[in-house]
């Protein structure tokens, strides 16, 4: 194993965890057969005890899956690794991942466990995953904060007990690089038969450090990396598989690995995975950022037009940047589209939902002359979901402004078979055109974020709206697309209210 990498994508589950970033088991599983094009190793599908939603998907994950290896979080818990166990079953290759904390402050406030304790239930939570597969995966939940000694004792006694990976987390993003990878470095030096494990790390960027810390237990013995699809995750999110792997590529003189990650697909995974969850990607962010590959400067400019490596230390294409656009318009047919989904991973189950795109497919190509990878996923995104029930449906909108006047929305909004018309003025089109669907559905909701992105370049460029709102407690993103953007903002709120009104509960993992 010293001269691979394993990427373990933890998108489908910590990713997840993201406020509103919840996805529907098609969801799931399109992003992970993109993963699974892309050459993830590991793809974690979710957390299988956390709702019986998450469970199908993960279920379906392992159904679809043929290369990769699809894994279920679980807690030290017997009931949870029953639920991981079946959930993966499925799979031609699957793992359980369980964890339990090491920390005092964990152990003490939140388990309430003694050290002792803590050390027999990580045993006996092995031994209940072993009855499923023989892929097991060990974490120590806030191994940053625990004691060496006591992290030796418990990955020592796992591997005894047949644990095959052993995770060594940053779960709070409190290291810092040359610490992290002292520690991976003492524990592999300290643990009897470190060499019959792989050694993982999980880091969290609370301090902005997630990758400079991943690299470094890479530097120190680690060989299994755990991160997501463009840093998603809670709070300030997770490690970036694109900056881990593109640098571990790039660096050779100091990595002296490799891995199976098909570059020129990561692009198109995180313009996937910023589709489906409403986080966009901000222009500067290395790698899949807009800007990553621009010059701005006229010095660089000059410099790059000149031989490209005075400025630019990769080549976009290998990315995936400029790979993207495909020869589809309104002229063509229903298999050419059909085709093009599934290149793109997208499996629609029945001619019916296929029909369905493709009617959406033409109308957006009478819009815009282009059509690209991007357009696609929007449309599939926007228009199907196999499981959030269309309590409101957008009808009809129609809106008015003026230097000077005040901006007016008409909106027209079925529900539950009744159209009803709302008129509302506003500060803008948006403003005015919320407030309007509000006085229809009277939802209660706060709205947390209201974001546009444009999908492509170009004027007829559709537009992205991302809106989230809150409801007791419940925190949902909703997407909409259109070359119109007054009308992909209506979209995207009344998408979030089908979800904050949906009976599918998605529990946070972690509770």
């Amino acid at each position: 194993m010293t001269d691979k990498l394993i990427i373990f994508d933890t998108t489908l589950r910590d990713g997840e965890q993201s406020p509103g970033a919840s996805m529907t088991q098609e969801e799931k599983v399109r992003i992970a057969l993109q993963l699974e094009k892309l050459g993830v190793d590991i793809i974690e599908a979710g957390f299988a005890a956390a709702s019986p939603g998450d469970f199908k998907a993960i279920e379906a994950v392992a159904g679809k899956i043929e290369n990769s290896s699809v894994c279920s979080l679980a807690r030290a818990v017997q009931n949870d690794i029953n639920k991981a166990g079946l959930a993966i079953k499925p799979a031609n290759k699957g793992r359980i991942h369980t964890f339990i904390a090491t920390s005092p402050i964990h152990m003490e406030n939140k388990l309430r466990m003694s050290p002792s304790q803590v050390l027999e239930r990580a045993v006996e939570a092995v031994n209940w995953a072993l009855e499923y597969t023989d892929d097991v995966e060990f974490s120590a939940e806030d191994a940053v904060r625990s004691e060496i000694p006591f992290l030796v004792e418990v990955f020592d006694a796992v591997i005894k007990a047949g644990a095959k990976t052993i995770n060594v987390p940053d779960t709070v993003g409190y290291s810092i690089p040359f610490q992290w990878g002292e520690r991976i470095s003492q524990l592999i030096s300290k643990v009897p038969n470190s060499n019959s494990v792989v050694w993982s790390t999980h880091c969290h960027n609370d301090l902005g450090m997630a990758v400079a810390n991943s690299l470094s237990a890479v530097l120190n013995g680690a060989r299994q990396v755990e991160c997501t699809i463009n840093g998603l995750g809670e709070r300030a999110g997770n490690a970036s598989l694109e900056e881990i792997v593109m640098s571990v590529k790039t660096r050779k003189d100091i990595f002296d690995l490799v891995s199976n990650i098909k570059t020129e697909f990561i692009v198109p995974t995180s313009k996937l995975v910023s589709t489906i969850t409403g986080y966009n990607v901000q222009p500067n962010k290395a790698i899949v950022g807009a800007n990553a590959f621009a010059h701005e400067s006229g010095i660089h400019q000059d410099g790059v037009l000149k031989h490209r490596e005075t400025y630019e230390i990769m080549r976009a294409e290998d990315v995936g940047w400029g790979a993207n656009k495909i020869s589809l318009g309104k002229l063509s047919g229903r298999n050419a589209f059909k085709s093009r989904l599934e290149a793109l991973g997208i499996n629609l189950d029945s001619d019916q939902l296929l029909n369905v795109a493709f009617e959406k497919f033409k109308e957006l190509a009478d819009k815009k002359t282009e059509i690209f990878d991007e357009d696609i996923h929007a449309l599939i995104s926007d228009e199907y979901s196999s499981e959030i029930k269309e309590n409101y449906k957008l009808i009809d909108l129609s809106v008015e402004s003026s230097i000077n006047k005040s901006p007016e929305s008409t909106v027209v909004i079925n529900f539950e078979g009744v159209e009803k018309k709302e008129t509302s003025k506003g500060s803008g089109l948006v403003d005015a055109t919320f407030k309007a669907i509000e006085k229809i559905v009277n939802s209660g909701s706060e709205l947390l974020l209201f974001s546009v992105n444009n999908i492509t370049s170009g004027t007829d460029s559709q537009g992205e709206v991302t809106v989230r709102l809150a409801k007791n407690g419940r925190v949902v993103n909703g997407q909409g697309s259109d070359t119109d953007i007054i009308t992909a903002s209506a979209k995207a709120y009344i998408n979030a209210l089908n979800k904050i009104t949906s009976k599918l509960e998605r529990a946070h993992p972690q509770v």
